[in-house]
């Protein structure tokens, strides 16, 4: 007979809490959506182009979509007010990083470059913290590939070490919402693809090779560390590298 204890089936970690994923009609967010929605999570998609989140949310099974610039204030205020209320998650994936020289900018490209990141989150932290429920999650995505300085990497370098700050910063002024980042390396995204062209391939076989883990972080690794830092309650303020040890060997 044996002696181990019989399976306990578990309840879905987010059933019944709203998630919104500002940019989820590809990449991390959408697939943070799948898992979102396989905890039991009403997950709404918003994005830029109507068409392509009609068919990321059948794919994925999201309540609904909202398709809006998540850059113009307006349209984000818009959308939260006329949106769902409350909220227990917001993901923000929208947006990309900006590489190059600081001194090959002018002003205008340099105030973008540094700070579109952090603005964007900033104005939803602003808009959707009223309809958040206290111990509900501001999650962003940033990253970790620049944190070494390089030449010709000023930009990215300048805001990816900025970013954590700004985290932490938030999570005290908007409690009890609790605010973490998501710091992730190279992830196989179609932004990475699009970033990489043709060195996509090459990339991705030096990671295998280089890398601890011997293999390239996926959305669905990032997607799952999303869930836990939505379900685990006392995480606020909180960098969380995911890059398969890539700092670790260059």
């Amino acid at each position: 007979m044996s002696s181990e204890p019989p399976h306990k089936s578990r309840d879905p970690a987010l059933l019944g809490q709203t998630l919104v994923v500002i940019g989820g009609s590809a990449g991390i967010g959408l697939v943070t959506a799948a898992h979102a929605c396989a905890e039991g999570a009403p997950v709404i998609l918003t994005g830029r182009d109507p068409e392509r989140l009609r068919v990321a949310a059948a794919e994925v099974g999201a309540r609904s979509t909202a398709a809006f610039d998540a850059n113009d204030s307006a349209q984000l205020r818009q959308f939260v007010e006329e949106g769902p209320d409350p909220i227990d998650h917001v993901l923000v994936t929208a947006g990309q990083p900006s590489y190059g020289r600081l001194c090959g900018l002018d002003t205008e490209q340099a105030r973008r470059a540094l700070t579109d990141h952090m603005v964007l989150a900033l104005a939803v932290a602003r808009h959707t913290v009223a309809c958040i429920r206290p111990g509900g999650t501001l999650l962003l995505l940033g990253g970790t590939g620049a944190r070494r300085i390089r030449a010709g990497l000023g930009t990215v370098s300048t805001a990816t070490a900025a970013m954590p700050v700004f985290t932490a910063s938030l999570a005290l002024e908007l409690a009890p919402v609790r605010v973490n980042q998501i710091a992730a390396g190279f992830v196989d995204t179609p932004l990475s693809a699009r970033l990489l062209g043709e060195d996509l391939d090459s990339r991705r076989a030096e990671l295998r090779d280089t890398l601890p883990i011997g293999r390239v972080v996926v959305p669905d690794d990032v997607a799952a560390l999303a869930v836990h830092l939505m379900t685990n309650t006392a995480l606020t303020g909180a960098t969380c590298d995911i890059d398969g040890g890539q700092q670790l060997v260059g």
